[in-house]
């Protein structure tokens, strides 16, 4: 009762001071806290700060030596650094007046820190300050900071999914969704630069030429589909399947050299060529010639002699009756001109019936 008879002689209407000054401490003469405004309370929600003694809730460090109500009485109109006792890390500043006919001391209080800060911390809003109060402006301004910032994030976003979209398609084969010879150059590069053992498988189509020319371009559009899903079955995840163009095709096996497992796999994939595929109930009958050549092989790497290689090595197999493999070092190969290696004979027939190991 005691407490709010001196409220009462304030004269003020705390309604209208916890709206022009939300972060107010009202201090009675005896040291207590007789009144808190809502916001300053919200710094401490889970206790009440009214009938707390001012000096045990606040730790004044400005002016020095300020421990008692005396102190906080005698420091009117001046500037006052503190800090709740509870929540050391915030600093707040404020300023304290005498009230009349000696009632007592109000406290005016804001954040020394950053506003956004203190309201990220503190959960607070812009119904938290003065209307009047420069933080509300501040506030606003963070406010649309931010969604700026989403907005921008958003943008980025888009742009590097656009990006990423473009790059795709740059390194992809729009018929077949295999990579394409950008691709595989890099891939190749890769390989060089890394050091990474692989093997290098050629294709070539075989009457390729003759679907197109009896059944069509959407035909010959078709045995390209089934080919590439074929050879994206017959291969791992870590292996690359590309598209030159046309009707060829060339297969980069990671970490792979084994010959018995590239056969066994050239051998699967002939078998699987050589299987009808059906468009539009006619039947369009293929099969491939192909050429291996494996990092093994060489004492230096270089891509692009592998590709030279691997490709004598396919017209080799197509030579001898297409329908087969022939791996470049059983052909005379490696560096060899390509009329040494086209006399020489194929290192392996597809014979559907071979099984020779699996890649996987």
């Amino acid at each position: 009762m005691n407490d709010m008879r001196d409220i009462s002689e304030i004269g003020l209407s705390l309604a209208i001071l916890d709206r022009i000054m939300p972060m107010n401490a009202v201090i009675g003469s005896t040291g207590k806290i007789l009144h808190a405004g809502p916001t300053l309370q919200k710094m401490r929600p889970e206790k009440p700060m009214n009938g707390d003694q001012f000096f045990e809730a606040f730790e004044v460090r400005r002016p020095r030596g300020a421990t008692k109500y005396n102190d906080l009485a005698q420091t009117a109109e001046t500037r006052l650094n503190l800090r709740l006792r509870e929540i050391p890390g915030v600093p707040l500043k404020g300023m304290a007046m005498p009230l009349p006919n000696g009632a007592g001391v109000l406290v005016n209080l804001s954040f020394g820190i950053a506003a956004v800060d203190a309201v990220g911390i503190f959960d607070l809003s812009a119904g938290d300050f003065a209307p009047t109060d420069l933080t509300t402006e501040m506030l606003y301004l963070a406010e649309a900071k931010e969604a700026v910032l989403e907005e921008s994030r958003n943008l980025n976003m888009r742009l590097k999914g656009a990006k990423n979209a473009a790059e795709e398609q740059a390194f992809t084969d729009t018929l077949t969704g295999l990579k394409n010879r950008r691709a595989m150059d890099m891939i190749l590069q890769r390989y060089q630069k890394c050091g990474e053992k692989f093997g290098m498988m050629h294709l070539d189509l075989d009457y390729f030429k003759e679907v197109n020319d009896t059944l069509g371009h959407a035909a010959g559009d078709f045995v390209l589909q089934k080919a590439a899903t074929i050879f994206v079955d017959e291969t791992r995840d870590a292996d690359t399947v590309v598209r030159l163009g046309g009707d060829e095709f060339v297969l980069l096996f990671h970490r792979l050299t084994d010959r018995t497992l590239l056969g066994g796999v050239a051998n699967r994939i002939l078998r699987h060529l050589q299987e009808p595929m059906m468009f539009q109930d006619t039947a369009c009958q293929i099969s491939a010639s192909i050429g291996i050549t494996i990092s093994d092989d060489y004492l230096l790497v270089e891509p692009e002699q592998m590709l030279i290689d691997a490709d004598m090595a396919l017209y080799a197999s197509k030579n001898a009756g297409r329908a087969q493999y022939s791996f470049v070092r059983d052909v005379g190969g490696v560096g060899q001109s390509a009329e040494d290696v086209a006399a020489a004979a194929p290192a392996g027939r597809g014979d559907p019936e071979e099984t020779q190991g699996d890649a996987a």
